[in-house]
């Protein structure tokens, strides 16, 4: 089930929020959904579930408003915060209680908590579970439904780097399955590990939507040698760009490993180390975004 935003905008008062924002997500992908703080991605998410009406555009999955579909749980799972519990409610109770307005059986709430990791504290009250138990509650609720499509703000708030590892292999294996997922983030190394693709907003505008491989630029190879002068001579008079790090150590653009051993080849140059460099995404988010406020 495709998701496509268009032309999306939300104004409160006179500060604009969210500006005619599109983009698309497709199926079976994991789009990484970045912005700096305030940048409108929560904003957007909720005028995608209906929880904020928009000032203009559009917000559909698989051609419907969420609020047009026939039943909105199946087809839509999304995870936004984890305040919405009531503290007397057990973590199992909380389920119970969101099957039976989604019409699920027990046997969905069993399947949801042992895959979330709800099971092991499902008879604790949900005021005295931890920020991270909290989240894998979310994700459970948000999962009872079995949906196509799956909204995540901020699903890694709270867990440690087990559950960290553990949430980004379950997003992967839920993509798998032919899954539409969008992930808003601030942890910009997980997105890198999570995401086929990223759309980037700054100001409720969009920056870029695009496969996360094509965020990096051109890669850089770090070179070391005792000849560095000899070989980068030789190499920006080919018309290559290198850069002087230090005395024995080049940075040179353009030119694949294999490009580079070749040319020290021919050229008789020795070389002690030849290193890929690429760009992070937090690099990449930096740039595209401004760098930090």
């Amino acid at each position: 089930m495709k998701i496509e935003v268009r032309d999306l905008t939300k104004t409160f008062g006179s500060i604009s929020a969210v500006t005619d924002l599109s983009f698309d997500v497709g199926e079976g992908t994991v789009t990484g959904f970045l912005g700096p703080n305030g940048a409108g991605k929560t904003t957007t998410m909720r005028m995608m579930l209906g929880l904020i009406a928009p000032t203009s555009g559009t917000a559909t999955f698989g051609g419907r408003r969420y609020s047009d579909l026939p039943r909105p749980s199946a087809a839509v799972g999304a995870v936004l915060d984890s305040a919405g519990f009531h503290p007397a409610h057990t973590a199992r109770d909380h389920l119970r209680v969101y099957a039976r307005m989604g019409r699920y059986g027990a046997a969905r709430v069993r399947h949801v908590a042992d895959l979330t990791g709800v099971s092991a504290f499902a008879g604790r009250l949900t005021s005295t579970l931890s920020t991270g138990m909290r989240q894998r509650l979310s994700l459970a609720t948000a999962l009872l439904g079995d949906p196509q499509v799956l909204l995540l703000d901020e699903p890694s708030n709270g867990l440690d780097p087990e559950g960290i590892a553990w949430l980004r292999h379950l997003v992967r294996e839920l993509a798998a399955d032919g899954r539409t997922i969008l992930v808003s983030s601030h942890v910009l190394g997980e997105v890198e590990h999570m995401a086929d693709r990223v759309v980037v907003i700054r100001d409720g505008h969009l920056v870029t939507t695009a496969p996360v491989t094509e965020l990096y630029g051109p890669a850089t190879v770090l070179v070391r040698s005792p000849q560095a002068d000899l070989f980068a001579a030789g190499l920006t008079k080919a018309g290559t760009r290198v850069e002087r790090s230090r005395p024995d150590l080049l940075r040179i653009h353009g030119l694949s490993t294999a490009e580079i051993a070749a040319a020290a080849t021919s050229r008789g140059i020795t070389l002690h180390e030849i290193t890929p460099e690429r760009p992070t995404l937090e690099q990449a988010f930096l740039h595209l975004t401004g760098g930090p406020r």
